[in-house]
């Protein structure tokens, strides 16, 4: 492969002094297209996209490579090693129990300083300014912190550091038991239409600590600081290009490497769409795509206690009073009623459910589009 090459980034240390290591694979364009940043495997259950990066590997050997591409498997080496029995636990920190993927920075405080120093300057200064700035901005974290940082922060921040120096933002997950779905900034929701993807969420402009949102949220609070002393300063257009995506690519636990391929020229459709690649053989397949905001994304919790026949099917609307779900209570046969038939009463499309037939009162069963549409 032309213009490839793989580094092994230096993430941490463990208790023995073993080093903790990322792979780094780089892919060198031809000009001055959009670069992307793609990473998998922060949470450790979440395996799929470590074959959808070796697939897109794979593809982009007899591919035209316009854009810079930086793809990062395994990218939380603690989450992807921290087992327990047969299950793989590296959705939290073990030592902090904060989310693996709540832990990039961002610090709006810059933003608008930085846009009275820039008034009067073209659009590409601007970018190249701002994105040196946000890199500057990790490096700190990084390197001047004087009480240190977690376990944790420290990966997030070197993976956030090789992020801002692109233009598109990649993140691959997967959740518990699930349907294919994106998230997806929304001002970006065209973009939506170039997956393979057939639900997407469309997140606002606020900071939680996910890598999508450390890596479009500083541009589009930029964008709104110039808005506000009416200057122009458009993130989606043909010139800057920037966005991040959370692509969830189904359930967690387990990879399949055909769906891997299916996962990759999907992926391969959005940048041929964004000019990144040369090859007009990777288009979006026509599908009926269902989007909702994230407002409108709901969790439903079990109200009992039992095990779970889960029922609805995901990514089809389920209309009001179709069941969920039902419920075994074994306990209460012969003296009772042993099963339980869960609804809700509106229409919603299910997205994903609990990974186990096993549950408390309170579970988090399903997660749902309510009041959705067809972008």
């Amino acid at each position: 492969m032309t213009n490839f090459t793989k580094d092994v980034m230096h993430v941490g240390e463990m208790a023995s002094g073993a080093a903790l290591t990322v792979p780094v694979y780089r892919l060198k364009g031809d000009s001055t297209a959009p670069s992307v940043y793609i990473q998998a495997n922060m949470h450790g259950a979440e395996v799929q996209g470590n074959a959808v990066i070796f697939q897109l590997l794979e593809l982009l050997r007899n591919t035209q490579v316009k854009g810079d591409i930086t793809l990062v498997p395994y990218a939380n080496p603690v989450g992807c090693n921290h087992k327990n029995g047969e299950y793989t636990l590296g959705r939290f920190d073990p030592i902090t129990g904060v989310n693996w993927n709540r832990m990039y920075h961002f610090a709006p405080e810059m933003i608008k300083p930085f846009v009275r120093e820039s008034i009067g300057k073209d659009d590409k200064t601007i970018e190249a300014n701002f994105k040196a700035l946000m890199i500057q901005s990790i490096e700190q974290k990084l390197n001047h912190n004087i009480f240190g940082l977690t376990t944790g922060q420290r990966i997030a921040y070197q993976l956030q550091r090789l992020a801002h120096q692109a233009d598109l933002v990649l993140d691959l997950h997967t959740g518990p038991i699930s349907s294919k779905h994106l998230y997806c900034p929304e001002y970006a929701k065209e973009s939506a239409k170039h997956f393979d993807i057939p639900h997407t969420l469309l997140i606002p402009n606020q900071f939680d600590g996910a890598l999508d949102e450390a890596t479009f949220c500083p541009w589009w609070h930029l964008q709104e600081a110039f808005a506000e002393l009416g200057i122009n300063f458009s993130i989606s257009s043909a010139s800057l290009n920037k966005e991040s995506f959370t692509v969830e690519l189904g359930s967690q636990e387990q990879i399949d490497l055909d769906v891997a391929l299916e996962d990759a020229q999907s992926i391969l459709s959005y940048l041929q769409y964004k000019g990144v690649i040369d090859a007009p053989e990777y288009q979006a397949k026509p599908m009926t795509r269902y989007a909702c905001m994230l407002k409108d994304y709901k969790a439903y919790y079990s109200p009992m206690g039992g095990m779970v026949d889960y029922l609805a099917e995901f990514g089809q609307p389920l209309p009001a009073g179709e069941p969920l779900a039902r419920i075994l209570r074994m306990d209460n046969y012969g003296d009772g009623d042993p099963l339980h038939y869960l609804s809700l009463d509106e229409e919603v499309i299910p997205i994903l459910h609990f990974a186990s037939a096993s549950v408390n009162q309170g579970t988090e069963l399903y997660k749902v589009f309510t009041k959705y549409f067809t972008l």
